[in-house]
């Protein structure tokens, strides 16, 4: 069976993902947020580490996990219910997490807008979406109309967006952030897109979008986000010769 040494893992996604130099939340704590007795034989991916994802990546005989969503976004103190019922299963089983938000949102190659727009057939990819310092998103000016990039987001992720068809049948100017930015439709607009795909976002954005001239097509927070753990899960396999698997979990939302 072949072993890889976490610590030898973690310094490679630190560098590969430039964990130290992207700006995130506070809350994000990327990189490694839990460690084990420091040999990996099995890698898992899922978008959220939670309970029940632990358990999943348990069943599949894992010792690291990768995720998007880690550990701290919520509170995780008092140390009762199903709070020590997590660390006793992360102890137990010698279980890994690491973890990575923007980082692996913006990455060229291994980011969730990187290979959503490569499911969608979306090329001569710009930089977009300015925050935190740095752009997370990705555009792209090509003609399609709004109907078929719908479809094709469907494709892709498995979910039907819901569209807000506030802008142009045509879509000229398409801008990507995946998972949570729709509260941010007035950034987007003023980056100069007229179609924005995102995961998901408030219901006062329906007008919002109508009032700016913008399309907007919520595809999913989970479902936009499932990419970038799976490509690096992927990466991790073939450079560390180790077998890895996903672990669906879907929020719906």
């Amino acid at each position: 069976m072949a072993t890889a040494s976490l610590n030898d893992i973690v310094r490679h996604c630190d560098t590969l993902l430039r964990t130290a130099d992207v700006n995130d939340w506070d809350r994000a704590h990327n990189g490694l947020q839990v460690e084990n007795n420091g040999r990996i034989t099995r890698v898992a991916a899922a978008v959220d580490a939670s309970l029940t994802t632990v358990k999943l990546a348990i069943a599949a005989k894992a010792d690291l996990l990768i995720v998007h969503h880690g550990l701290f976004w919520s509170d995780t103190v008092p140390w009762t219910g199903r709070c020590r019922e997590l660390q006793r299963q992360l102890i137990e089983s010698n279980l890994a997490i690491y973890s990575s938000h923007l980082p692996l949102d913006l990455h060229p190659k291994l980011g969730n807008n990187a290979h959503l727009a490569a499911a969608l057939g979306l090329k001569r990819l710009k930089h977009f979406f300015f925050e935190k310092g740095q752009h997370i998103g990705l555009r792209a000016d090509v003609k399609i109309s709004r109907a078929e990039l719908a479809s094709r987001l469907t494709q892709a992720t498995g979910v039907a967006p819901k569209l807000l068809p506030g802008g142009p049948a045509e879509c000229r100017r398409i801008g990507i952030v995946t998972g949570g930015a729709g509260a941010e439709l007035k950034k987007a607009a003023a980056e100069g897109v007229d179609t924005f795909i995102t995961g998901e976002g408030p219901h006062w954005t329906f007008a919002l979008a109508e009032d700016l001239g913008l399309n907007v097509l919520y595809g999913g927070h989970y479902a936009t986000e499932t990419f970038g753990v799976k490509a690096l899960a992927a990466h991790l396999a073939t450079k560390y010769a180790l077998p890895w698997s996903f672990l669906d979990h879907p929020t719906g939302l």
